[in-house]
């Protein structure tokens, strides 16, 4: 199982419009780099959700529950698409301020190229989010 963290703006999709609608489809990704990395999801891969804007934290966690497709259901758009469903809210919410401020998140992607939406999460970050999120 890999893991994904997939931003969004609460205003526009939060992570509690989610939870009330259990699955949705996670779309809209353009940046080349991020639909890279959604093209690699799997379906039972974990997923963080980020609230970017005035939150700009890490809320919950999610499940891809299907293998990536092409937007529309259509072979040949160039966008691609994951089933996406919701498992837990965390603990606590983890801040963008405290990965910062913290050791155990050098070199996470989030802290070097803050515009990707979609980006790899490291079995290592993964537990020390997990850990923030339960003090």
């Amino acid at each position: 199982m890999a893991g994904w963290l997939l931003k969004t703006e609460p205003s526009e999709y939060s992570f509690a419009d989610l939870v009330r609608e259990r699955r949705t489809v996670w779309d809209g990704v353009t940046n080349p780099l991020a639909l890279k990395y959604l093209r690699v999801m799997r379906g039972g891969d974990g997923a963080f959700i980020y609230h970017t804007g005035s939150e700009r934290a890490i809320v919950g966690v999610a499940r891809v529950v299907s293998d990536p497709y092409p937007a529309g259901g259509e072979a040949g758009v160039a966008g691609w698409v994951v089933d996406v469903e919701a498992e837990s809210w965390l603990g606590r919410p983890v801040t963008l301020a405290e990965m910062k401020g913290s050791e155990l998140f050098v070199g996470f992607q989030l802290l070097r190229l803050p515009r990707l939406s979609v980006m790899p999460v490291p079995p290592a970050i993964w537990r020390a989010v997990e850990e923030l999120a339960r003090q």
